[in-house]
């Protein structure tokens, strides 16, 4: 195989073929990471700029030290390992469907595997996010009764371009009611879209949180040599509630 390319793992997973690639990149200049779900990009490590903002934007709305925060999704981890550069975050939990990609962080073939590990504050947890904000475990097995004060999920491509079609509850008004009931009073949850903002979804998480708002995060896409733009929705449960 190239040296420009390679395959660093590849597995067959209940929702398909997942597998982890590096290639060489003139465009950017060096090597870029890239997740593939069957036919599907998940993620890539040419464009982060809203991974890594959708954490940022999340602690910026929270006040004091000992933060507890909860990230759905791991992928190349760069959401998690900008939280942990926050200093008043006290711990970490990151909910990942499939333990195919833990894996992958705890060997070291994604960069951001070997921060992770070597912070005590960090937890990967393989779980279905949604499933855990809906059941009885919630999404600390170990305390099913924890509250974050910040939840940040970036799973789905969009509330509306599901990666598949059981997550759809959880953009719905009861889905973001028992998200909330893992939030404490004044906790954010924030969500990372591909898609440009959706005035349908703002509209379901305004029935539940409070201070809701769609920020548009731009960055260079050297690939259509234009910006392109990702969304991040940010919503804030009632401080009384």
């Amino acid at each position: 195989m190239s040296a420009r390319f390679q395959e660093l793992d590849w597995r067959a997973t209940p929702m398909g073929d997942i597998s982890l690639r590096r290639r060489h990149d003139a465009l950017v200049g060096g090597d870029v990471y890239e997740i593939k779900l069957d036919d599907d990009f998940l993620m890539s490590s040419m464009f982060t700029a809203a991974e890594i903002e959708l954490a940022r934007l999340a602690l910026a709305e929270l006040p004091g030290e000992g933060l507890d925060v909860a990230v759905g999704g791991l992928g190349l981890g760069y959401t998690a390992e900008t939280v942990l550069e926050h200093p008043n975050v006290g711990s970490l939990a990151v909910v990942e469907a499939l333990p195919e990609v833990i894996d992958w962080h705890r060997r070291g073939l994604i960069p951001a595997g070997a921060v992770l590990a070597a912070d005590p504050r960090c937890t990967l947890v393989h779980g279905d996010f949604f499933a855990m904000v809906e059941g009885a475990t919630g999404l600390d097995p170990a305390e099913p009764e924890r509250r974050f004060h910040a939840v940040i999920v970036d799973i789905d491509h969009s509330p509306r371009h599901l990666l598949h079609p059981g997550h759809a509850g959880f953009y719905e008004p009861e889905g973001m009611r028992r998200l909330a009931d893992r939030l404490h009073p004044g906790g954010v949850f924030a969500l990372w879209s591909n898609d440009p903002p959706d005035d349908g979804y703002t509209a379901a998480l305004a029935e539940v949180f409070t201070d809701v708002r769609a920020e548009v995060v731009g960055f260079p896409n050297p690939i259509q040599q234009r910006e392109s733009t990702n969304t991040v929705y940010l919503a804030r449960t009632p401080v009384g509630g």
